[in-house]
């Protein structure tokens, strides 16, 4: 297989539907947040600081690579903090030409300094829309609970989800240490979800394996999966998900970094693909896995063995699952197939067909439906 070049996949659209904002900050704006805020830290310098995180290194275990979120989460008690990490976060997506993002993350993990809950979500959706405006990435929210923390607290985050539809808030997650904290658990939060016809997507089947997927579709009705790296451990279940077409958020860097999979090469991505399951590619965490979308797309191409016509697919399935009305969706699909047809399995871009694109994008662009915040005040 010919492989083609990191700049080949920088340059194509791209999706990115899971991403923590609090995991996705850059380094240097961590020192800046720090001396601003008067905060301490394990280092005070930029690699100081990604060797304390274990940036891009393999942790061995879903715990110890959370532990960097200890990190971050100090210097992101305050609006200012919030906006900022937010737009820089679509900023940096949108660099490398990702189209549309759900960014999640969970307000209650920013009140320790009393914001508010609603302060945390219109904050982050003002950063959001703000790079919208500037960059022209669409962005949306999946606030989380935390199977660790309690189920009262997810049923608050639950509550916040059904306040914030329709206003940029576009689905419920349930992240954190997964081994001894099932899903089922927080059913009162996922119930109230589901009875006001929002999003859910999971996080299962990492650091614990197919009875976790299991649990969080059938018992908490999830219409995503949260990396499922470990799925292919109960093949009836494999098969009901490709059979349903229930998309798996998958993050290969991130699941070698936290012991899921033993390696790249023995990901199940291609595995997946192949039988026809709805694959999407994501970073998961930009910081702490050290990683970009066009360098996710890169190493499943050089290191899982996916070709250029593999890689087209996963990002379509992208625009196909993002947690958007269907006709935006087809408008997505529509814009970007067009653009795909300008890049070529030997790595040559046809320019002119790009720009076509590009115009026609232009044309059909809807006036953004995004919530705008100012002061507190919904406008």
């Amino acid at each position: 297989m010919n492989e083609l070049p990191l700049s080949f996949f920088q340059r194509l659209p791209k999706t990115d539907l899971h991403v923590h904002l609090d995991g996705s900050l850059r380094a240097e704006t961590i020192l800046e947040l720090a001396d601003e805020q008067g905060v301490e830290l394990p280092a005070r310098d930029v690699s100081g600081l990604r060797a304390a995180m274990h940036a891009g290194e393999n942790t061995g275990s879903l715990v110890k690579y959370l532990e960097a979120f200890d990190i971050t989460l100090r210097v992101l008690q305050t609006d200012d903090a919030l906006y900022r990490v937010a737009y820089e976060l679509a900023e940096d997506a949108a660099a490398e030409n990702v189209r549309y993002m759900e960014v999640r993350y969970s307000p209650m993990l920013h009140v320790r300094e009393g914001l508010r809950l609603t302060e945390v979500v219109e904050t982050v959706l003002r950063g959001l829309h703000a790079a919208e405006t500037d960059h022209g990435i669409e962005s949306k929210l999946i606030l989380c609970g935390i199977r660790n923390i309690s189920p009262e607290s997810s049923l608050e985050m639950a509550e916040l989800v059904v306040a914030y539809k329709g206003r940029g808030v576009v689905g419920f997650d349930l992240a954190g240490a997964e081994y001894d904290y099932p899903a089922k658990d927080h059913h009162e939060a996922f119930s109230l979800v589901r009875r006001n016809n929002i999003n859910v997507t999971i996080h299962a089947g990492e650091a614990y394996g197919p009875p976790s997927i299991a649990q969080a579709l059938h018992d908490c009705g999830a219409h995503r999966i949260g990396h499922g790296c470990r799925l292919r451990e109960d093949g009836d279940l494999l098969h009901y998900v490709v059979d349903h077409r229930i998309p798996l958020e998958c993050c290969p860097s991130s699941n070698v970094q936290t012991g899921a999979i033993a390696s790249l090469q023995t990901h199940p991505l291609r595995l997946y693909k192949n039988l026809g399951a709805r694959v999407t590619i994501n970073t998961d965490n930009r910081l702490i896995t050290d990683t970009t979308m066009s360098k996710e797309m890169w190493l499943a191409h050089t290191q899982i063995g996916l070709s250029f016509s593999d890689i087209r697919q996963i990002i379509l399935n992208g625009f196909k699952s993002g947690f958007l009305p269907f006709h935006e969706k087809q408008r997505y699909l529509a814009l970007v197939s067009k653009q795909l047809e300008a890049f070529s399995a030997d790595g040559s871009i046809d320019e002119g067909i790009l720009e076509a694109a590009r115009q026609a994008q232009k044309r059909s662009a809807p006036s953004s439906p995004t919530l705008v915040v100012e002061h507190g005040h919904a406008e």
